[in-house]
């Protein structure tokens, strides 16, 4: 018995090593390509990589915050720490976001924090942040549609990525108050899936999506205004750096058709093909920004200097948060499971 089990354990690491493999080769002329364009960095003023850089710190504090609302004896180091280590994780561990949640949660646990509260809170954070990336397409649809807007609208890219924060709020709370809203939603989806796949139950979809609702519902019990307006202002930060990254180098392009394309890069980032998406965020976002408006040489650097920020320079980060958090003082704790009895968490128990 013992080896079919070794066997499944690392075949499977194989197969999925050489999916990346052959996912990172496909790939690599794109990366390439966008690698060449580093010289260009250095005309850039040294000011835009500040702005790119605070912007992104926002987005990460907000995840943070976000996490704190769902376990509020989480202290901010925590929060932090293993979120960054996580976060450093996905960007180079095949299996991309579920590697970076394994290691938070042990992280998290390792600290003192209960499991049940932690796994709870991670996949409450996890759904809450996905439902707001699922609906700025929604938001960014009607912007698109409406007429062509002066040239220097660009600039105007934080301010808009601020009232799509407010009306994702104000969407999120409607969800989460009324049950006919969300399976109002949940049908209309379902019929979709079920048009392309006659297998799919309407009704089951819209199921599931209430579960899932209840699920995020519990875990901010009390707290939905505050968890709503991280999980915006995680993906709205995040967005305003590509915003800013691109006024950099110039760029004259509608908000609306950059938050198109941030959001067609996030979701190519969840491509579990290659880790953090490497190599097909930059591919499509470099080819999004150009059908966008702006001329191939913006659109390389502006997504390389997003993606520096947001994705390379958060890898050796994590790395130190996490080797930090190892010579913290009381940091290395027993596992739950191997405390004495009496000094069980009541979850434990």
């Amino acid at each position: 018995m013992t080896r079919p089990k070794e066997l499944r354990r690392w075949g499977g690491r194989v197969v999925g090593l050489l999916v990346t493999a052959a996912g990172l080769y496909i790939v690599a002329p794109s990366l390439l390509t966008l690698f060449d364009a580093w010289p260009s960095l250095g005309d850039i003023r040294p000011l835009w990589f500040v702005i790119v850089g605070a912007l992104e710190v926002c987005s990460y504090v907000s995840l943070w915050l976000l996490l704190r609302v769902a376990m509020p004896k989480l202290t901010w180091l925590d929060a932090a720490t293993s979120q960054l280590a996580g976060n450093a994780a996905s960007r180079i561990i095949p299996g991309g976001a579920a590697s970076g949640a394994v290691l938070q949660s042990r992280m998290l646990i390792r600290s003192g924090h209960p499991a049940g509260a932690v796994a709870g809170a991670l996949s409450a954070t996890g759904l809450i942040t996905t439902g707001v990336l699922l609906a700025l397409p929604v938001l960014a649809v009607p912007a698109v549609l409406i007429g062509p807007p002066p040239a220097q609208q660009l600039q105007l890219g934080l301010v808009v990525s601020l009232l799509i924060a407010a009306v994702l709020v104000g969407l999120g709370l409607a969800l989460l108050r009324w049950d006919g809203l969300v399976r109002g939603v949940g049908l209309f989806v379902g019929r979709l899936a079920h048009a392309l796949r006659r297998r799919i139950n309407p009704v089951s979809v819209a199921d599931g999506l209430l579960a899932e609702r209840n699920q995020v519902a519990s875990a901010f019990q009390g707290r939905w205004l505050r968890a709503l307006v991280a999980a915006a202002l995680n993906r709205m930060f995040d967005y305003a750096a590509l915003v800013a990254a691109l006024y950099a180098v110039g760029g004259q392009v509608r908000p609306s058709l950059v938050l198109v394309a941030y959001v067609a890069a996030l979701t190519l980032g969840m491509v579990p093909i290659t880790p953090g998406g490497l190599g097909f965020v930059e591919a499509g976002l470099t080819a999004l920004l150009a059908l966008a408006g702006a001329n191939a040489d913006q659109a390389v650097v502006a997504t390389l200097l997003y993606r520096l920020v947001s994705y390379w320079v958060p890898i050796p980060v994590g790395a130190l948060a996490w080797a930090g958090w190892h010579i913290r003082p009381g940091q290395r704790k027993l596992p739950v499971r191997a405390r004495p009895r009496d000094h069980q968490p009541e979850e434990a128990r």
